[in-house]
């Protein structure tokens, strides 16, 4: 019999538990800790998918945020990302250079958490899990074509068995592919600027189930979507061809929340102006159960389910295959 497989992602959480601090700006990071630890025995690897202490260069706050996660980074896989607060920096190597590292420059986090990475100062790697593949990227670095990390990611995602890895996922911290949120939703961009424009293509391609990000305090689901159309129009059950990533933004871990832009595309299946997590169940090769949870009670407010067959994985569809011709 096949054993089910447990997973969720989470984002940026810390704060005291004794009250201690007059301001927080992580309100909902307890809630979050606490649903997780009283649930851990249903889990069997954890994902942080960056922005993990916000020290911004104050290394209490890492102790305090090691601390808080230590009931299950001792316990379960704790397999981090690289986000903006662990990196950026200006003349520092980041692809984007603010000051919101406060001049880590993703030493401490690359110190502190082991990721099976080639070079661990350049923070993407494959993780393969039972009946997943993970494909972690890292935002802070040029992930566009023709640099050194996309040659890295279309070599992870091609590297996938799915008759052994029917479960292919992509995540990273800032978003690459598609979110309501305000800031984004001004700049009428609705990801990062150039965030999809050359990977979608590669999701496509090789035909990636899920695609998670963080960095956007809320939580948020994208229909099946290419090239930001939506290729499914159900909402709860999705079986048959694999035509279309679905993507999420899962960055309510605790952090003060995001607001969402004025205007729903017609893409955004469900938002949520609140905190939570995400969790993954694979019950097989075939069947998949997607939740999200709401960090202050634990309760599903979001989920979905994903029925395929390994010829479901094979069809082609649009760009999802090299052009053939007879004298090939």
């Amino acid at each position: 019999m096949l054993r089910c497989v447990f997973f969720f992602f989470i984002m940026c959480f810390q704060a005291e538990r004794d009250g201690s601090n007059e301001y927080s700006i992580e309100p909902g990071s307890l809630n979050t800790t606490d649903q997780l630890v009283r649930d851990l025995k249903n889990y069997d690897i954890v994902f942080h998918i960056g922005d993990m202490a916000y020290a911004d260069g104050y290394l209490a706050e890492w102790d305090q945020f090691t601390e808080q996660v230590e009931p299950i980074a001792s316990t379960k896989p704790y397999m981090v990302a690289s986000g903006n607060h662990e990196r950026d920096w200006p003349d520092s190597g980041s692809f984007f250079t603010p000051l919101d590292s406060g001049g880590e420059c993703g030493v401490v986090a690359e110190t502190m958490y082991y990721v099976p990475a080639e070079n661990r100062a350049k923070f993407w790697y494959s993780a393969d899990y039972g009946m997943f593949k993970f494909c972690i990227a890292d935002t802070e670095h040029d992930w566009r074509k023709g640099s050194e990390q996309y040659e890295w990611i279309e070599k992870c995602l091609a590297s996938a068995d799915r008759r052994k890895q029917p479960w292919l996922i992509f995540a990273a911290h800032r978003v690459l592919g598609y979110s309501s949120n305000s800031w984004y939703g001004g700049e009428g961009t609705f990801s990062e600027p150039e965030g999809k424009d050359d990977l979608q293509k590669l999701w496509q391609k090789y035909r990636v189930d899920i695609a998670f990000f963080g960095h956007v305090h809320n939580y948020e689901r994208i229909c099946p979507i290419y090239q930001s159309q939506c290729v499914n129009t159900e909402k709860s059950q999705y079986s048959g061809v694999q035509n279309g990533t679905i993507h999420v933004v899962v960055g309510g871990g605790g952090r003060s929340l995001s607001d969402y832009s004025s205007l729903i595309p017609v893409w955004s299946v469900y938002r949520d102006h609140d905190f939570g997590f995400v969790k993954l169940t694979a019950f097989n090769h075939s069947s998949l159960l997607f939740e999200y949870k709401k960090s202050r009670d634990g309760e599903v407010y979001d989920s979905f389910t994903i029925y395929r067959e390994y010829k479901d994985v094979l069809a082609c569809v649009h760009d999802s295959c090299e052009p053939t011709t007879l004298a090939n």
